[in-house]
């Protein structure tokens, strides 16, 4: 048992020292799945055990939410109407309150999230930021209408993965909201592509 705890902190060390470019998101998910490869992540005596498919869907909300606010955020500032900033005030402060939730959860499980966008987040920012006016709206309404779907997918799987208690609370508590977004994002799609 010590020397795979022994292995286990090396392994950490080696990986906070190597100079690879895993994005934040590969980085929690190596974090986690270092600490134990069995079913359950027992890391300290007073936290809870969680499952690997726990521990992974949390590190995947934890992504998507990161991104969310992140756009919202560029929508604020780039967006050209005001039903795409509205927008994405809506994503800053829904995604915000979500992701806080999350973390709490996450912290009391021993759950290592990813801090910041990981790869693909960056690549959408980067490919939004380039765009101006409408073309920026359409831009933001369909990765919106196309981000809300898998998320949706994901918190759906997660019903039927998840096994701890609060953080499938934490699920069932915020597929709805994702379920307003979509609702939103395609209203705004339809009025962005439609507005000339």
């Amino acid at each position: 048992m010590r020397n795979t705890k022994y292995i286990a902190i090396m392994a950490l060390a080696l990986a906070g020292c190597s100079g690879s470019k895993k994005d934040s998101t590969a980085r929690a998910d190596s974090t986690n799945m270092t600490r134990d490869s069995g079913a359950k992540m027992h890391v300290v005596p007073n936290a809870l055990e969680i499952s690997k498919d726990d521990a992974d869907f949390a590190v995947k909300a934890a992504a998507g939410g990161l991104v969310e606010v992140e756009l919202g955020k560029l929508a604020q500032e780039r967006g050209s109407s005001q039903g795409v900033k509205d927008f994405g005030a809506m994503m800053v402060k829904d995604h915000s309150a979500a992701n806080v939730e999350l973390a709490q959860l996450a912290k009391d499980r021993k759950i290592t999230l990813p801090q910041q966008l990981g790869e693909d987040g960056l690549k959408l920012k980067a490919e939004l930021s380039g765009k101006t006016g409408k073309d920026f709206d359409k831009a933001y309404a369909d990765a919106m209408v196309k981000d809300h779907k898998e998320d949706i997918e994901e918190f759906e799987r997660g019903t039927k993965i998840v096994k701890d208690t609060a953080m499938l609370g934490f699920v069932k508590k915020t597929l709805p909201i994702l379920k307003m977004h979509l609702d939103a994002a395609q209203k705004m799609k339809s009025n962005e592509v439609y507005e000339k």
